[in-house]
């Protein structure tokens, strides 16, 4: 029971009750609030809301800013879904491999004579082959397999180092193109149309096919003055060479062009490719070495000609291109120029047979010591200054080329140059006798590649009225002094002489 529960007084207190009542005793709460008003909630009126929203024509003004704020949004979005419809984009074009390929030319005379040497030569050759597929080349055209007049129908005389050098490049991922150019293809014909043997029955010039498609062969290299070169022929290699075709790996037939004028293929067979690669040199047919002025109309010749459905190649078949000297000056100013230009040009370059490529390997199977990094740093540091540039250009160019698809399958727009009003104020060479600034563009989407090359004697400048549509800045990926780096402005440009450059365009504000 709680305390003082029996006490009537216990919270209570006494009051002085009515005036005169005296010792009268009252109790009175304590702490008890005033109740508070109850507030009962009603829906308002019908009137009363009208009234509230500002009368009924509100209620229509209401209902007019919600359609017109639907109608934006959807004129919006239709006008987005437009913009992403009719904008060019670019779509990323499914290369064959002899299509993303760096071909490069390689004398099987050089790389027999190697293997000859017993199990060392055998690994000098297998590092060869490693080395230039790390400098970015995929497929190799094998010459001198053939020498002039020789058979390709009399197979025991297949070198052993031949077959050897096919496993070797299959290894090292590298596809082979087999050169027929010097093989006496008229006599294979020759005893086919005269052979006895059934329709049905292979022909020696299909079994020669199948014999060194066996052996790894990606494909042959003939010429157009071939007589394999005619609709018939090439037929027949063609089902010949789908015999042994896969998807990604494709037997291809490649055609060197011999002359400046194509010989024109008359073919029926619409809808059969008869020639994947067509093999052309980017300078004149000449005995004697051109002059650079000469260089340049070759090559601006080229570049505004538009391709056939043919896939090109492009080459440089003169020796003297890459080895002795051009017009009377240094040979490599060249040789780098058409390194940048072979690369860049839409289509698949064909580099020649370059000693400076295999230098290196060579040197560090040259010396027979256990300390294989002392000798790798040795003769890299002592090779030519000049050796090592053509090198680190080529792999520049070839690796630049592989990553960026306006390099690979961009389009391709000439830029015509006025020599006139951008040459060097300070020339003494007449602007009509020196060869012009030849540039032209590779884009793909709104990634753009200038490539510029300048055959002549002196320096250009880039006016910035030029080509006015081009973004104002860029960035160097390569040059043939390799000397340029970093971003610059266009107009700041000066092209040296027998120099070449790559730049990569952005806009302001932004690199892509």
């Amino acid at each position: 029971m709680p305390v003082y529960a029996a006490d009537t007084s216990y919270g209570s207190v006494p009051g002085t009750g009515l005036l005169g009542g005296g010792g009268s005793m009252e109790t009175s709460p304590l702490l008890e609030p005033d109740p508070e008003p109850v507030q009962h909630w009603r829906p308002l009126s019908k009137q009363q809301l009208e009234a509230a929203a500002g009368g009924p024509g509100w209620r229509k003004v209401r209902h007019y800013l919600v359609l017109t704020v639907w109608l934006a949004c959807i004129v919006m979005f239709s006008v987005a879904v437009g913009i992403i419809v009719l904008s060019p984009r670019p779509s990323a074009t499914c290369l064959r491999w002899w299509q993303k390929s760096l071909f490069y030319q390689l004398q099987a005379d050089l790389y027999m004579e190697t293997q000859a040497q017993g199990p060392q030569g055998a690994t000098e050759v297998s590092e060869q082959l490693a080395h230039l597929r790390s400098l970015g080349i995929g497929a190799l055209i094998l010459e001198g397999v053939f020498h002039k007049g020789m058979s390709i129908s009399n197979l025991t005389d297949a070198p052993t180092q031949i077959q050897l050098l096919l496993m070797e490049s299959n290894k090292a991922n590298l596809k082979v193109v087999m050169d027929l150019c010097e093989a006496d293809l008229l006599e294979l014909y020759a005893a086919a149309g005269h052979s006895d043997m059934p329709s049905n029955h292979s022909t020696p010039v299909q079994d020669a096919l199948r014999f060194w498609l066996g052996q790894g062969v990606a494909g042959f290299l003939i010429c157009d003055t071939d007589v394999a070169y005619s609709e018939e022929a090439l037929l027949e290699w063609r089902g010949v060479l789908q015999e042994f075709s896969t998807r990604g790996e494709e037997r291809i037939v490649m055609v060197k062009q011999t002359s400046d004028i194509p010989r024109p293929l008359n073919s029926s067979q619409s809808n059969v490719t008869l020639v994947n690669v067509v093999l052309r040199s980017i300078l004149p047919n000449s005995r004697s070495p051109p002059s650079f002025q000469e260089v340049a109309e070759a090559i601006e010749k080229h570049l505004q000609i538009k391709e056939e459905d043919a896939w090109p190649s492009w080459t440089v078949r003169e020796k003297w291109a890459c080895g002795r000297r051009v017009g009377g000056e240094a040979s490599h100013e060249l040789k780098r120029l058409l390194f940048v230009l072979l690369i860049t040009m839409p289509g698949s370059p064909a580099i020649q047979h370059d000693e400076d490529f295999e230098r290196f390997q060579r040197e560090f199977m040259s010396k027979n010591s256990p300390n294989k990094d002392i000798i790798r740093s040795y003769t890299y540091k002592n090779m030519d200054k000049t050796k090592r540039g053509n090198v680190a250009l080529f792999n520049i160019l070839s690796h630049s080329k592989a990553i960026e698809e306006a390099l690979m399958y961009g389009s391709f727009t000439f830029l015509p140059f006025d020599a006139s009003s951008n040459s060097s104020s300070n020339s003494t060479v007449s602007p009509s006798l020196s060869p012009p600034l030849l540039a032209f563009l590779r884009s793909w989407g709104c990634v753009h590649f200038l490539v510029l090359l300048n055959v002549g004697a002196e320096p250009h400048f880039l006016n910035p009225a030029w080509a006015p549509n081009l973004p104002e800045s860029g960035v160097f990926v390569a040059s043939s002094g390799l000397n340029r780096y970093g971003t610059t402005p266009l107009h700041a440009v000066e092209v040296h002489p027998h120099e070449a450059i790559v730049l990569k365009l952005f806009k302001p504000g932004r690199y892509s």
